[in-house]
């Protein structure tokens, strides 16, 4: 299998008994392991895409806030957020299949508002909001825990609570007798969960959801020995000024608000499990409005909802979160549960050979859902729209586009307002990247049928020429029925908007050389890689990239109040969109290795929080640290991210009493 031909699909599990110890895993050898054979979603993209634009695409409302903790004079926005486990109709329901079980953001004791995606969090500049996070993965009638609805590995660095206090956040040990030792099956246990709000800028450390500040839920049946929250939770529920509000099963987390409005959204974000914990569901969006980096009210078209509402009802401002996803004949979810090494290789995985049996290098699903919907259509008056789009698949970069050419008017990105709009007959998206952007409808006739489109690849996204995806299922996204104006549209047009001044960083305090790697098996690199990396270079100021994993000691600390800017050398195949909590950032500028740098792209003029990074190129970003604290930069390609692809790092002095890594 060649590093181009990843599989969309994993193998069929493995058979044997796994036996939990203390500080790892072995396994009690059950006779040989069966050889797997390729399986895939029993359930495929172009039967879905059969009944595709027969639903009205779904507007996420606005969460509640705290019963009893909103009223004029308090000093902050209190909301009770819980994750719970649910049945949605996300196929088409003529297909007459069971709705599918997901999880997803809720305001806890009013199960009417758990949604995937969960319903958006208004927020206001200036003025902070504490949420309460609650992990509710629990069966409500008898309070014991539920176990994943996806695969997990539990051969990676994960949060590992089997592994006990003493061996939690870190990778598990397995022995057996080799060859011929069967991988480890699933984790079946309670799952960790850590709530990080992307994007959010100058947010103190305990309330970024850093991906070792992990907590399981208050279920009655935790296993003894079993590690109930990571290491950073202990140290942050010391450290936080919220802390003695923190129980378990929840941890209570404060957003100053404090930049520039924008669309923000918040996901799961715990160790070594982000891509299984999200893919089922659990995001929303954050929305942060006012200040003087926002417009007046009546500039920009519409306003978010504050009911739930479906298309045609008035509302000319609508979040659309993107995603593929891959379903079973039964409704359900579908997610590898194998890496898929041919039988030859069977021997290299865990705890025989280096390669984790479960997890898999990237994702790409067969079937675009946009709201929660699998190819939902939306109703679009005569007139002008705000659209606030964000990427939330795991793996797949999008490439927009209109199919009867009508453009996008991008007015913002990842961090607010751009310093003008910007026409683009196309969008690329990255995984978590965001585009806020206007399309004119005033001059498409009535009973018009546009279909956006996505042209991206249906693979690893990379800078040359690629295949776009399937036309016939990853290649629609949603359909756009147009009908006449119920009233006067006297929102400005886009091409006469004048945006928020932007003020530039200034000069840098330094430069800083990171890299991006891939690790590979010297017995078998034919195989994918064992794992993908972040590191620097060895020694500095050479050429030779020194990859670093998640517990190699930090390298990168930059002092309280100054501003850097990091070179990202890609030493890999594929592009990556390289995101970094607690700062926004400008993009400054991208030069292929020896050869001359190019400016930004097109909607890259304002702030950032993620970058796409091409192979073979240096990615120039600059950006101020002004908050101390441990922070992580990663990228957001999931599944890289949960298999090394995330490093910590410390702005200003790292403390004595921070947990030993």
């Amino acid at each position: 299998m060649k590093r181009r031909q990843l599989l969309k699909y994993g193998l069929a599990a493995t058979g044997g008994l796994v036996v939990l110890r203390r500080g790892g895993m072995a396994r009690a050898a059950l006779g040989a392991c069966p050889i797997p054979s390729v399986q895939g979603p029993t359930l495929s993209g172009v039967d879905i895409a059969a009944f595709r634009y027969s639903r009205p695409l779904l507007i996420p409302p606005t969460m509640p806030r705290a019963n009893g903790r909103h009223d004029h004079g308090s000093r902050f926005d209190d909301y009770e957020i819980a994750v719970q486990q649910f049945p949605q109709q996300v196929l088409p329901p003529e297909m007459d299949l069971p709705q599918t079980t997901v999880w997803g953001y809720g305001a806890f004791g009013r199960p009417e508002t758990f949604s995937y995606p969960a319903f958006t969090i208004e927020a206001r500049w200036r003025r902070p909001v504490r949420v309460k996070w609650i992990n509710d993965l629990k069966d409500p009638a008898t309070g014991n825990f539920l176990p994943h609805l996806l695969p997990v590995d539990p051969t990676l660095h994960w949060a590992n609570p089997p592994g006990g206090v003493e061996f939690r956040d870190m990778r598990p040990t397995f022995v057996g007798e080799c060859p011929g030792e069967c991988p480890p099956e699933a984790y079946q246990g309670p799952v960790p969960i850590v709530t990080h709000l992307h994007g959010m800028a100058r947010v103190e450390q305990e309330s970024d959801g850093y991906p070792e500040a992990w907590y399981l839920p208050a279920a009655t049946n935790i296993p003894e020995g079993y590690a109930e929250t990571g290491t950073f939770y202990d140290y942050y529920r010391r450290t936080s000024p919220l802390g003695d509000l923190w129980e378990p099963g929840a941890a209570v987390f404060r957003y100053p608000n404090d930049q520039r409005a924008t669309t923000l959204w918040y996901h799961d974000h715990a160790l070594g499990l982000t891509r299984l914990n999200v893919y089922a569901g659990p995001a929303g969006f954050y929305l942060i409005r006012g200040g003087p980096d926002d417009l007046p009210p009546g500039v920009l078209p519409g306003s978010s909802p504050t009911r739930g509402d479906c298309h045609g009802s008035g509302t000319y401002e609508i979040p659309i979160v993107i995603q593929d996803r891959s379903f079973n004949a039964d409704g359900s979810l579908f997610y590898p549960d194998t890496r898929g090494l041919p039988p030859e290789l069977a021997d290299l995985y865990v705890p025989c050979g280096p390669f984790p049996p479960i997890w898999v290098p990237e994702f790409f699903g067969d079937v675009m859902v946009v709201n929660g919907q699998a190819w939902p259509y939306v109703e679009v008056e005569q007139r002008r729209y705000r659209f606030r789009i964000l990427n939330g698949s795991n793996s797949r970069f999008l490439i927009l586009q209109m199919d009867n050419g009508l453009p996008f008017w991008q007015i913002g990105s990842d961090g607010g307002f751009l310093p003008a709009p910007v026409r683009r007959g196309s969008l690329v998206l990255a995984p978590a990247e965001r585009a806020d952007v206007i399309v004119d409808f005033s001059d498409v006739r009535a009973g018009a049928e546009i279909v956006l489109l996505n042209l991206g690849p249906d693979g690893p996204f990379t800078s040359g020429p690629q295949t776009p995806a399937d036309p016939a299922t990853t290649g629609q996204v949603m359909q756009l029925r147009v009908v006449p104006a119920t009233s006067r549209d006297t929102s400005t047009p886009p091409h006469r908007l004048r945006l928020p001044r932007i003020e530039p960083l200034g000069a840098e305090d330094a430069v800083r050389r990171v890299s991006l790697n891939e690790e590979f098996s010297a017995t078998a690199p034919e195989a994918g890689p064992l794992a993908v990396l972040l590191g620097t270079f060895r020694p500095p100021g050479s050429d030779t990239p020194l990859p670093l994993h998640w517990d190699d000691p930090i390298t990168e600390n930059p002092a309280v109040g100054s501003t850097e800017i990091w070179e990202i050398h890609n030493f890999t195949m594929d592009s990556h969109p390289i995101h970094l909590h607690e700062v926004q950032f400008e993009v400054v500028e991208r030069q292929p290795f020896d050869l001359p740098p190019r400016p930004p792209e097109a909607g890259e003029e304002g702030f950032k929080d993620t970058v796409i990074a091409p192979p073979g190129e240096i990615t120039r970003i600059k950006m101020r640290f002004d908050k101390p604290g441990r922070f992580v930069w990663h990228c957001h390609i999931l599944e890289h991210e949960d298999n090394e692809m995330m490093r910590p790092y410390q702005i200003g002095r790292i403390p004595r009493d921070i947990p030993d890594r």
